[in-house]
């Protein structure tokens, strides 16, 4: 997607044919910093203090720190050593076992002289392989929307509500939940979107809100709490969100707040979709809230918040008292039954074991 105009992707291969380089997510949205990642144990740190994060890209990522692993050490042990400790570093999303499971099987069987080279062409296959996911995602999204801006005589913009950032920060390019939203903008049609602040780490806020900025999409942040309110009172046409991980019988994981996003656009009558790329699709969990393994992250993201002064500096402050403690679960599951739908790269379906299925039965 763009930046003010020019292209990016959020992991690409450097001039020098080997290192990788990422957006530190967590300088944003005050710096554009770019990192150089040289071997898998700075992949494994980015990924875990979420430098880089998005459960697309944090596949896509670690597909590329095992190619670092194997430059020093090509061996089958080498091999396996970088597999494991890089699907240890996030529990919730699937697609970090998916992509790094992906490379175990295409190299364990090449001769180890072989392998480096073959690891970097995979992880770029991984790569082109969202990229183009994510476009299509977009493709069969964007009819919700257009349908939406037809129903109405006047022709008046289509309010999306979104939650987290499934957006092309969370993915090599286009997004999920955002691909339909940016390919309806590209199309002309008038679009606003509601940016949910996702506390605690306000990935809306700072991420979604600036990536819709450079792009030139309408947008206005909101605490997470007006979600409902705004739904009552006819302000949200849709809700779009994207997921972590999807069981086989259509639950998602999604950032923690997505359920009650879902269970307020249940109650006032607003479609409630999720993008969905196939690599998210986990038929061996059978439900979510069972199945899925919701992350526990650290009490420090709730008790601090870290912002930009007035006079320009980034500062952490704690806005929790001190002696209390904090719990800071990072994922929510919401039931099939309050999903109207799945956008995937292959179509649309509802939210069941069946459709599921039906459309990806290389997964049964």
């Amino acid at each position: 997607m763009r930046i003010d105009g020019k292209h990016y992707r959020s992991v690409w291969v450097d001039e020098d044919g080997w290192t990788v380089r990422i957006f530190d997510q967590t300088r944003l949205p005050w710096a554009l910093d770019v990192l150089r990642l040289t071997d898998e144990e700075q992949v494994a740190h980015a990924i875990r203090s979420m430098q880089v994060r998005g459960a697309p890209l944090i596949g896509a990522v670690a597909a590329y720190g095992v190619a670092l692993a194997l430059r020093r050490d090509p061996s089958t042990a080498g091999l396996d050593a970088a597999v494991a400790m890089l699907g240890r570093t996030r529990p919730t999303a699937v697609n970090l076992a998916w992509a790094v499971g992906r490379m175990r099987a295409a190299l364990h069987n090449l001769p180890p002289g072989e392998r480096a080279a073959a690891a970097y062409a995979e992880a770029a296959s991984i790569a082109d392989d969202d990229a183009e996911t994510c476009r299509r995602i977009g493709a069969h999204g964007l009819p919700l929307l257009r349908e939406i801006a037809e129903a109405r005589p006047s022709g008046g913009t289509v309010n999306v509500l979104t939650h987290c950032n499934a957006g092309w920060l969370a993915t090599v390019d286009w997004g999920t939940a955002l691909s339909p939203i940016y390919q309806a903008h590209d199309a002309g049609l008038p679009i606003h979107v509601w940016v949910d602040e996702t506390r605690p780490r306000n990935q809306g806020a700072a991420l979604t809100a600036w990536e819709l900025g450079r792009h030139g999409v309408p947008h206005t942040v909101v605490a997470d709490n007006a979600g409902g309110h705004l739904m009552q009172h006819g302000r949200v046409d849709i809700c779009i969100v994207g997921t972590d991980r999807v069981a086989r019988n259509g639950d998602v994981a999604n950032k923690i707040g997505t359920y009650l996003k879902a269970l307020a656009a249940r109650d006032n009558g607003v479609p409630f979709w999720v993008a969905m790329p196939h690599s998210t699709l986990d038929t061996g969990a059978a439900d979510g809230v069972s199945g899925i393994p919701i992350e526990e992250r650290g009490a420090e993201e709730v008790t601090d918040l870290t912002g930009r002064t007035a006079d320009g500096r980034m500062e952490t402050v704690r806005v929790v008292p001190e002696g209390s403690p904090a719990a800071n679960p990072a994922f929510d599951v919401t039931p099939a039954r309050l999903v109207s739908g799945l956008i995937t790269e292959r179509g649309r379906c509802e939210a069941s074991e069946a459709a599921l299925l039906a459309l990806y039965p290389d997964k049964a």
